[in-house]
């Protein structure tokens, strides 16, 4: 049974980098990652006064999973996020919860006028699904600077934090994810 499910919201050609998060997921986190087609129309979030999608709606489809066996969904968007409070977010996650959403919309460099670089848009992707995914796990934002579940509102935040928790994070986590079932006792 997989642990994580990987839905891919408007990522054309996104595979490889869907695969390498997964593989990146299952090595850091110890639990099984597996692709899912999305259930829903992800246009059903899209607001055209701001011209970007709702990722609090994209949250609640995921939780509408027909399928409902992986204890975590992550939706990957390749289209710009926000909720009403903010102009953007690189994701969006229930705080000790199922769901979470991340976007590579404003994670990859050509966002900033740089050349593409899809290395670097893969450790981004993977530090920001890896906090999301810590949110799922109950964690808040870490004062650590070098923790990934420290807050970051800028891409240049991202990429000044590790992709790994810290140890008091870490704890955490594989404490909620033997809770949750996800991996064995021991």
């Amino acid at each position: 049974m997989p642990g994580i499910d990987l839905v891919p919201v408007f990522l054309s050609g996104g595979h490889d980098l869907l695969q390498r998060l997964g593989d990146e997921l299952e090595r850091s986190l110890g639990v099984g990652v597996r692709v899912r087609v999305p259930w829903f129309d992800p246009e059903v979030a899209y607001d055209s006064s701001r011209g970007q999608y709702n990722s609090t709606v994209i949250l609640k489809h995921l939780l509408r999973d027909p399928d409902g066996t992986a204890p975590r969904i992550l939706g990957v968007a390749g289209v710009d996020l926000f909720i009403p409070v903010l102009t953007y977010v690189f994701g969006e996650a229930q705080l000790d919860g199922r769901a979470a959403v991340v976007s590579i919309h404003r994670l990859r460099p050509e966002a900033y006028g740089l050349e593409p670089d899809e290395a670097l848009l893969a450790e981004r992707l993977l530090k920001e699904a890896a906090h999301e995914l810590g949110h799922t796990f109950g964690l808040r934002h870490c004062a650590d600077p070098a923790c990934v579940m420290r807050a970051s509102t800028y891409v240049e935040e991202i990429d000044l934090k590790e992709a790994d928790f810290c140890g008091a994070c870490l704890g955490a986590v594989r404490q909620a994810t033997r809770r949750a079932g996800l991996v064995a006792e021991g």
